[in-house]
């Protein structure tokens, strides 16, 4: 069966129809990992038990099937079989296409909570959304849903893989490809090589775009590139980064997990050097 997904945006009371619902509490998704023909609850007036839901958004229709977002409190009573999950951690249940529609679900919810006033003039937005735009009553600003663009590359010299450890992730001795977050007046490939020389003082060339992938962690859009060595030695010269170092396909240290970008990256790197 092809897979469909129509987005709109709006608020809405409690379904009357059988709706998938993709509910949310700090960053979790409600989930019944144990069902994995069908993981999502069905958030219908008869069947889920709507009492704490709140916020609740029509977020589009997945092979004609309603989609609603809603928020759950932490401690809120879950029915059997469900529980939460980091939204992060939940792609081995829903899969690629259920994935990418709860991350846009935790996107439009994470917006429409934080922008509740106007950002020129204070004023507060109606409750109600009617579309994916806010328009101030008072100044008649327009406010769309936040996207902040990012970088992510795949640095490689011959057979080896440029990768490194993040100061955030201190203690998962977990490496990945570098990225950065875009700056205003930057094109993207310039982006990428300011991001590389500023972590680890290597310069770069031979940009070349390798695709896209929506992080709504909360906001993101990760745009992947891979480039080629063209000189310095590696010097980490800010605190984002706390190891860096060459890889070959056949010595890789911990590697982030799928279905990032990031390890698509990486992915691609080890088949072009015979490992799969």
């Amino acid at each position: 069966m092809k897979n469909t997904f129509i987005p709109e945006l709006r608020s809405i009371e409690r379904p009357k129809t059988p709706s998938i619902g993709f509910i949310f509490s700090n960053g979790k998704i409600l989930l019944a990992p144990e069902n994995p023909e069908n993981p999502l609850p069905d958030i219908s007036i008869n069947s889920f038990n709507q009492t704490n839901l709140q916020r609740l958004l029509s977020i589009g229709f997945w092979n004609n099937n309603p989609c609603v977002a809603a928020e759950l409190p932490d401690d809120a009573e879950i029915p059997a079989p469900f529980q939460w999950l980091p939204l992060r951690q939940s792609f081995a249940v829903l899969g690629e296409i259920a994935f990418s529609i709860a991350g846009r679900a935790h996107h439009m919810q994470h917006w429409d909570r934080t922008h509740r006033f106007c950002g020129s003039c204070g004023a507060p937005f109606p409750a109600e959304l009617t579309t994916n735009v806010k328009i101030c009553s008072r100044c008649d600003a327009s406010h769309f849903p936040t996207l902040s663009p990012a970088v992510i590359v795949a640095v490689t010299r011959g057979n080896e893989i440029l990768l490194a450890r993040s100061a955030r992730f201190r203690n998962a001795k977990m490496f990945s490809v570098l990225a950065g977050f875009v700056e205003p007046g930057e094109t993207l490939e310039s982006a990428v090589a300011r991001e590389v020389y500023e972590e680890t003082r290597i310069s770069v060339e031979n940009i070349r775009y390798f695709g896209s992938q929506p992080w709504p962690f909360p906001n993101a859009l990760m745009i992947g590139f891979t480039a080629t060595y063209a000189d310095g030695e590696i010097d980490l010269a800010d605190d984002e980064l706390v190891e860096a170092g060459w890889f070959s396909a056949k010595n890789m240290p911990h590697l982030s997990q799928p279905p990032s970008i990031a390890r698509k990256l990486i992915d691609h790197f080890l088949a072009e050097n015979g490992v799969v």
